[in-house]
């Protein structure tokens, strides 16, 4: 039996094989880790990624399309084209159906992208709104990442914070288990980190300053499953520090409060950036000036040693599968 999110990376590999069949067309297919599948169009790369939301209903919509996007720009490209599923549990009314569609017309206009098509239907046994929404866009050959695309050497950036979204979850869906144990202005303030869900500008700016090899949203099983996927796609070693991984005020107190730890916290919003060395601290600078947080916080090394140093000494091997926080605390809640 499987635990909710993602699949175990021994079963997805087993699926993902099934899937496997020859098109020259496709330069790259379903994969652990990659984010997106690229198509070679001759001239250009059509770059495609589908994206659920499942474990929030809050601003749905609004999630959808950012979610989706993000992973079109970790591949350095930018997101242009969206389709849409919406799955409606039975007795949704017109005012749950259009505050969905308002959310996602909002936000793609946000990174300037259009919706091109979809689906919508009223759904038998779902107690929540589900939407899956896929992203599309095009670029040259020779501006396409892929998360296997890091390097020996690489400097490892991250943008904004770990647990960027799961904090802004925990904050809404359990505001009252909360409140009076964390203050309100903390779960105020929380609550409006799903703002930042988007990593398209983050991505966007560290394209431009140059020497990315390779980008990676973080989405379940947080910073430490990005990290992990990361490593695994590049078959790269790893060496992290956790002091140096930014975490707000907020989350800490949130994921203290839980006893959640915020490294496996579901982390959309959060960017990670494989550089050369000699261009890192020029993209964290950039970053900076346009009002994002980011910090170097490791390195990828030759080998299969991947590990995060915690601030206690101990050692998290990233060779071993994580399992997100957020599903946990949110099924005992």
């Amino acid at each position: 039996m499987y635990r909710y999110g993602k699949l175990p990376y021994n079963q997805l590999k087993e699926i993902l094989s099934k899937l496997s069949r020859e098109d020259k067309s496709v330069i790259l297919g379903p994969a652990i880790g990659e984010d997106a599948a690229l198509v070679d169009l001759g001239e250009s790369i059509l770059v495609v990624h589908a994206d659920p939301i499942t474990g929030a209903e809050k601003d749905i919509g609004w999630l959808s399309i950012h979610v989706a996007a993000n992973d079109i720009a970790t591949r350095g490209i930018r997101p242009r084209w969206l389709l849409s599923v919406i799955l409606l549990p039975e007795r949704s009314d017109d005012k749950l159906l259009n505050e969905i569609i308002d959310q996602m017309k909002r936000a793609a206009d946000e990174i300037d992208a259009t919706i091109i098509g979809g689906h919508t239907e009223i759904t038998p046994g779902l107690d929540r709104p589900i939407i899956i929404t896929t992203a599309i866009g095009e670029g040259k050959k020779e501006d396409v990442l892929t998360t296997s695309g890091a390097r020996p050497g690489d400097k490892i950036i991250l943008t904004k914070g770990a647990g960027i979204e799961g904090t802004a979850i925990l904050a809404s869906e359990l505001y009252d288990k909360l409140v009076g144990k964390v203050e309100e202005d903390v779960l105020e303030r929380a609550k409006l980190f799903i703002r930042e869900i988007s990593v398209v500008k983050d991505a966007m700016i560290a394209v431009k300053v140059g020497g990315v090899h390779a980008m990676h949203d973080p989405t379940e099983g947080g910073v430490l499953g990005g990290l992990q996927e990361m490593a695994m796609a590049s078959n790269l070693g790893i060496y992290v520090e956790e002091e140096k991984i930014p975490v707000r005020r907020e989350t800490e107190i949130i994921c203290r409060t839980l006893g959640v730890d915020y490294l496996k916290l579901i982390s959309s919003g959060t960017l990670l950036i494989s550089v050369d060395p000699l261009k890192a601290r020029d993209i964290v600078s950039e970053l900076r000036k346009e009002g994002i947080d980011a910090s170097i916080i490791g390195q990828f090394r030759e080998g299969k040693e991947r590990v995060v140093l915690k601030k206690d000494g101990s050692k998290v091997d990233l060779n071993v599968p994580i399992i997100d926080e957020l599903w946990t605390i949110l099924s005992i809640s």
